[in-house]
């Protein structure tokens, strides 16, 4: 079949049509949602457990938090042997009612934190009408945490949907036909489905506000602030960031009574088991400098990060063709294509994957030993996202950055982020050609900060 040069090439990479975004045309042909009942589950009570599994429950230090026995079965069941810090410390605060903001880094559990409490509070009554609402910026983290939702929540009668962008809305409405008692979803999806009346927001008991600091990023606050006016005003609040800038400080300030603050690592920082380095690298030369250090047979499975979808794209081709397979992921592509590159990866059937900073927030895979700033990122904030997608739940990792001589600033807004300077280090470079540059200009010389990522 002959098609248009730029048909052809978004039928390659996977592409949405132009301008689709997290608020699509109802007219989109693909389809996806996830809707839960775990009413046919067992209930989790005591005569169901094994001698050996009650035990567990019992001596759980789950248990001592305050969660129900279901709850803490599934997580048992899951291997969880002790609480993260972040769950330790906001799921006490939350089963007691009262609104919580927390800043955490990426990989501290900080999902569980919110979706256990919610899952007991839903558990103990019912109603026809939804109940909680979980609002995140991406379509992936919205299916990553119903994912948590039906995991954990497998041993009690709460139903769930998840509502996103890029596919079909008809799955969707069949789901919430279901009367969930919970809903996962992104602000632009969610405020579609309430103007076509399909969403009724009024009986919201608890809401939680995830990534907050990247809903800011990515131009949400007007679609969260309009939520917000939507839910009753008398309601539990849980506020989350993994950064907390003034601006976010200031949104938190407006939706939240009185709450109890979490911060398990200071604002702004960045996990200390990735070892962080930068290699000065002339632009012309990032490419093989790239490829050589994704030879190197200790890395078993990589993050690129660029600046743009194009370039995502790009990049990903010449690896291709260097004979290092990999996969790129961005907003511009279709949530199948999104979802079959981010399944290849966690199965390790592509060890390489390309990716841009709004898409960084919804990749959630175990075992990523590297990752590589192929370009610097312009807002400093991006870094400690970026980063955290390796050395998570205390394992190592590494974390690489190439920069140029048009990126020092970037890299001078990073390093007053993180309060300490990068390790300089010259990776092993096999190809002539890559050649770092020399002459950077010194550490101590501040720039302006930008205040908004490219869309990605």
């Amino acid at each position: 079949m002959n098609l248009p040069r730029s048909r052809r090439r978004r039928r390659k990479h996977g592409l949405a049509a132009p301008h689709s975004s997290d608020r699509p045309s109802l007219s989109s042909s693909s389809s996806s949602s996830r809707v839960a009942s775990h009413a046919t589950g067992d209930s989790g009570n005591a005569a169901s457990l094994s001698p050996e599994l009650a035990e567990a429950v019992a001596i759980s230090p789950f248990t001592r938090l305050g969660l129900s026995q279901p709850l803490v079965r599934a997580v048992v069941e899951e291997r969880y042997a002790r609480p993260s810090p972040i769950q330790a410390e906001v799921i006490p605060h939350a089963l007691g009612g009262r609104d919580v903001i927390g800043c955490a880094q990426t990989g501290t559990g900080k999902t569980a934190a919110f979706v256990l409490p919610l899952l007991q509070h839903l558990a103990a009554t019912t109603s026809p009408r939804i109940r909680a609402l979980v609002l995140t910026p991406t379509r992936e983290l919205a299916a990553q945490i119903a994912d948590r939702v039906a995991v954990y929540g497998r041993h009690v009668h709460v139903r769930h949907a998840v509502l996103y962008g890029g596919v079909s809305q008809r799955s969707q409405e069949s789901a919430l036909r279901a009367a969930p008692d919970l809903v996962v979803a992104t602000p632009g999806r969610l405020l579609d489905l309430v103007q076509q009346k399909l969403v009724d927001l009024a009986g919201i008991t608890h809401f939680v506000l995830d990534e907050a600091d990247r809903m800011l990023d990515m131009g949400f606050v007007h679609d969260v602030r309009r939520v917000v006016a939507m839910i009753p005003h008398k309601r539990q609040t849980l506020f989350f960031s993994a950064t907390m800038a003034p601006s976010v400080e200031t949104l938190a300030r407006s939706m939240l009574i009185d709450p109890a603050r979490v911060s398990i690592s200071p604002a702004e920082t960045t996990a200390r088991t990735v070892d962080q380095s930068v290699v000065f690298v002339a632009r012309a030369h990032k490419r093989a400098l790239l490829q050589d250090v994704l030879r190197d047979e200790t890395v078993q499975r990589a993050l690129v990060f660029t600046r743009t979808k194009h370039g995502a794209n790009r990049l990903s081709d010449q690896l291709d063709r260097a004979g290092i397979d990999s996969a790129a992921i961005h907003g511009n592509k279709t949530q199948g294509a999104r979802e079959r590159a981010l399944d290849a990866f966690r199965r390790g059937a592509t060890r390489v994957l390309v990716a841009t900073d709004v898409a960084a927030r919804g990749i959630d895979v175990e075992g990523v030993s590297l990752v590589v700033n192929f370009d610097i990122p312009n807002v400093a904030e991006s870094y400690v996202h970026r980063i955290g997608r390796t050395g998570r739940a205390g394992a190592s990792g590494r974390a690489i950055s190439f920069c140029d001589e048009s990126e020092r600033p970037f890299l001078v807004d990073i390093e007053r982020l993180i309060r300490h300077p990068l390790r300089v280090t010259t990776a092993p470079i096999r190809s002539a050609a890559a050649t770092p540059w020399s002459g950077a200009p010194p550490r101590e010389q501040p720039r302006p900060r930008l205040t908004r990522p490219p869309s990605g």
